[in-house]
């Protein structure tokens, strides 16, 4: 039932897409037409059909959720994202800038004046300004700050102070707290008079005088007891809970591993200072996951897939460099055979399988690799038995696929010692991949880098320049002087 429901949505907002792509293609056609006739009343015309139009997209963004209005401007050629963006209602512009992708988020940041952009970014709670802040223009964030209240100034500088992937930049503070002194009839008077609780609110957080943490009381324990019972009585006392320095995906596993809905957030000494909620959370892992996919393949941070041509070249330009070094180390590797390929001109034909299954192998480990790290199941300890797990598998992977390549050759060519030649190289170059597999990633987080980034490029070129040294050279010893 839940798969039909995403299914319907999803066509559902793909047709609100084509509503939108039509609505701009008529106005544009007819603007066009009206401009090229000679008729009276010109202007009125135009602006009649210009209404017309406004008031048909208008009609339609009005009815979809922020979350689907950003996908829509994610989907949109740069010039028309702007025109349906500007006839997004202001007092939604905030919501829609916190949905849209970083890369998208800056074209509408540059589309509004600094005015606008005040006047959107405050009507948001202040871990939600908090997010926005890095892209935002210095004379915003000040305009912004004037119209906080303390408080609320206190909590922004907060936000803004952790690192990006820690907890503290995660937790929001719109929360519940109670004392454990009070009965629960007490506590449902108390949220009687609120207009509504915050989302995602399981839970209540028990504190203190002093604001430090006591517990927790789940809204079921609040609604199922007797509400003459103390909050003391039934409130729960073994509680996750992570301080703002915590790391972020360390922080994910735990909402996975226990369930969570929401988390307390606590300074060194126990206080309550914020909270994590599953929906930040899941936000984060999916940012974190386009990230590393974005890493693998070499490229440097999410792009806007209408953005400029110049702006697009510069975000792939440093892994196409080093993939161009590494093409030619692979040349290279094949020019120094070049009397051996001469020779026996099957060689030509038969080097890219080897180069490609180890390749091809290469970046299943990687893969693998990269994912445990982020889960955090690999450390110092078991580093070594991994590497031997991952040349093991590799070495069975090798005598697998190598021996049906080996008989491929054979049948074409009917030569048993090529045939074998084949079968050795796709062995150690599938070594030579596992090894390289697990290597790169380890390397790149102890050096304190993202162990994704331009992976699967170093794996390719490990594979290309060391399968074809290892085929031509093996088939050099064996074939050609043997």
């Amino acid at each position: 039932m839940q798969d039909n429901e995403r299914i319907s949505d999803s066509d559902e907002l793909q047709r609100s897409l084509r509503q939108i792509v039509q609505l701009l293609d008529k106005q544009r056609l007819v603007e066009e037409l009206v401009h090229r006739q000679d008729m009276p009343r010109h202007g009125l015309v135009e602006t009649l059909v210009h209404k017309q139009h406004v008031a048909e997209l208008q009609k339609l963004l009005d009815e979809l959720d922020p979350a689907d209005i950003a996908h829509l401007l994610e989907a949109l050629p740069l010039e028309d994202r702007i025109r349906v963006w500007d006839l997004v209602k202001a007092e939604r512009d905030g919501e829609i800038l916190l949905e849209v992708s970083d890369a998208v988020r800056e074209s509408l940041i540059a589309a509004m004046d600094t005015g606008e952009l005040a006047n959107a970014v405050g009507q948001l709670d202040t871990d939600e300004i908090a997010d926005l802040a890095p892209d935002l223009p210095h004379e915003v964030i000040q305009d912004v700050f004037t119209r906080l209240s303390p408080e609320e100034r206190d909590q922004l500088r907060a936000a803004l102070s952790y690192p990006e992937d820690t907890v503290g930049a995660l937790m929001d503070f719109d929360m519940v707290t109670i004392r454990e002194d009070v009965t629960l009839e007490v506590v449902l008077r108390y949220l009687r008079r609120m207009d509504e609780l915050p989302d995602h609110t399981d839970k209540l957080f028990v504190v203190d005088r002093l604001g430090v943490i006591q517990g927790e009381l789940p809204l079921n324990r609040l609604l199922l007891h007797d509400p003459e019972v103390m909050v003391a009585a039934v409130m729960e006392d073994d509680i996750v809970s992570f301080e703002p320095d915590d790391d972020g995906r360390e922080a994910a596993q735990a909402f996975e591993r226990y369930d969570l809905i929401s988390a307390p957030v606590t300074d060194a000494n126990g206080k309550l200072v914020g909270r994590l909620t599953v929906d930040a959370v899941v936000d984060f892992i999916r940012e974190e996951s386009s990230a590393e996919v974005l890493s693998l393949s070499g490229l440097r941070e999410e792009e806007d897939i209408f953005a400029p041509v110049w702006k697009s070249l510069k975000n792939r330009w440093t892994w196409l460099g080093v993939n161009l070094v590494t093409a030619f180390i692979a040349s290279r590797v094949i020019g120094v055979f070049e009397g051996s390929i001469e020779k026996l001109a099957a060689l030509a034909a038969l080097m890219p399988i080897v180069a490609g299954i180890g390749g091809n192998s290469g970046n299943q480990t990687i893969t693998l690799i990269v994912r445990a790290l982020a889960l955090g199941q690999i450390s110092l300890a078991n580093a070594r038995q991994l590497f031997a797990k991952e040349i093991g598998i590799g070495m069975l992977n090798g005598v697998v696929w190598g021996s049906l390549v080996g008989l491929f050759a054979y049948f074409f060519y009917q030569s048993v010692s090529l045939g074998l030649v084949m079968t050795l190289a796709m062995i150690l170059n599938l070594m030579l991949a596992a090894l390289a597999g697990v290597f790169i990633p380890l390397a790149m987080f102890k050096l304190g880098r993202d162990p994704a980034a331009g992976a699967s490029v170093l794996i390719t070129a490990i594979t290309d320049s060391g399968g074809f040294f290892i085929f031509l050279g093996l088939a050099t010893l064996l074939l050609i002087k043997g």
